[in-house]
């Protein structure tokens, strides 16, 4: 159902630094709205590499993605921040200092602030061309990132694909799940430690691997999934029973409408002035990957460090004429804490 909401700050993107920006602005009392394409929030940390390991997070030696998302959530919970998932920013209109938004579920967001934190850029899915494919996916039982593994349990679920995510869901749905893996070639692409043990559950019976065989077709009432079924090159084809067809190919990424709104980019990122991290339109802000600035880093630390600079350089947006004072969270706290 479409919303029609009016916030202080509308972020692009529910990425890590995207999630920490509802933080910052938080402790600065601006509210939140996230709008992001995919279906759950974590950006790529979620779709490509939920349980693969992060080492340059300060303070944690080591720390998986889908924990890293976990705790940012955490962090912005207090903030009582609305998330608009599934559905990617369209069109971006100001007038008077408000900017309106509208979503491609039709959802209209009016918002003193923006900030871009889409990573790479508006990115989903590549999906099988499968028929009947938009039915499976509405209901839930083709999927193309893990929301909840424990969704999953006692579950017949096939994973296509030969990259990191599907051999890491292979491995981790394994002891809940019966689990097929589908990829047209014996070797895969993922990490040489995780390909390992995918073909030691194989060979202990943990997994059964459907090789080498591609999508062909889905079986069932349209909504509910009984079988997916698979084809090798030459024309031959069998059933696997399922209830969930789990479909990592990759995501397709973009800058999508943002590339028409009229911001500085160079190299299909967005320009920013690096002290506020603001866009060449002014309100418009830029964090994470997708902006770029001389002596820029890809990291995530550096978006958390955009993340507050940008929430102080909006507070004046928000709240005209009142004065900012600094203060470290040691001193002011967190609401709820």
């Amino acid at each position: 159902m479409a919303a029609s909401i009016e916030t202080d700050v509308a972020i692009i993107g529910a990425g890590p630094v995207g999630l920490f920006a509802v933080f910052e602005c938080g402790m600065l009392k601006m509210r939140c709205v996230v709008v992001d394409a995919l279906e759950a929030i974590g950006g790529q940390c979620t779709a490509l590499y939920p349980e693969k390991p992060i080492y340059d997070i300060p303070a944690h030696p080591a720390i998986d993605a889908q924990d890293l998302v976990a705790q940012l959530e955490a962090q912005a919970a207090p903030f009582a921040p609305t998330y608009l998932l599934g559905r990617r920013v369209e069109a971006l209109v100001e007038a008077g200092g408000v900017f309106t938004l509208t979503t491609s579920a039709g959802d209209t967001l009016h918002a003193r602030a923006v900030v871009i934190a889409a990573g790479a850029g508006a990115f989903g899915p590549n999906r099988p061309p499968l028929e009947g494919l938009a039915g499976y996916e509405a209901s839930g039982a083709v999927r193309y990132l893990v929301g909840r593994r424990d969704e999953f349990a006692g579950r017949r679920v096939v994973i296509a694909g030969g990259g990191d995510s599907a051999v890491d869901w292979a491995l981790s749905l394994k002891d809940i799940a019966r689990v097929t893996v589908v990829h047209r070639r014996a070797k895969f692409r993922a990490a040489p430690d995780s390909a390992g043990r995918l073909e030691a559950a194989a060979t202990a019976g943990e997994i059964e691997m459907a090789i080498p065989y591609q999508l062909h077709g889905l079986e069932g009432d349209g909504a509910r999934l009984s079988g997916v079924v698979l084809a090798t090159l030459k024309g031959e084809t069998r059933v696997v029973p399922a209830d969930h067809l789990l479909a990592f190919f990759g995501l397709s990424m973009e800058l999508g409408p943002i590339a028409q709104w009229g911001l500085g980019i160079d190299r299909h990122h967005v320009t920013v002035t690096p002290a506020t991290c603001e866009t060449s339109l002014p309100g418009v802000f830029a964090i994470g990957d997708i902006a770029t600035y001389p002596g820029k880093l890809k990291l995530i630390l550096q978006g958390f460090s955009e993340a507050a600079m940008a929430a102080h350089a909006i507070h004046p947006r928000v709240f005209p004429g009142e004065a900012l004072h600094f203060e470290y969270s040691t001193t002011k706290g967190v609401p709820g804490a």
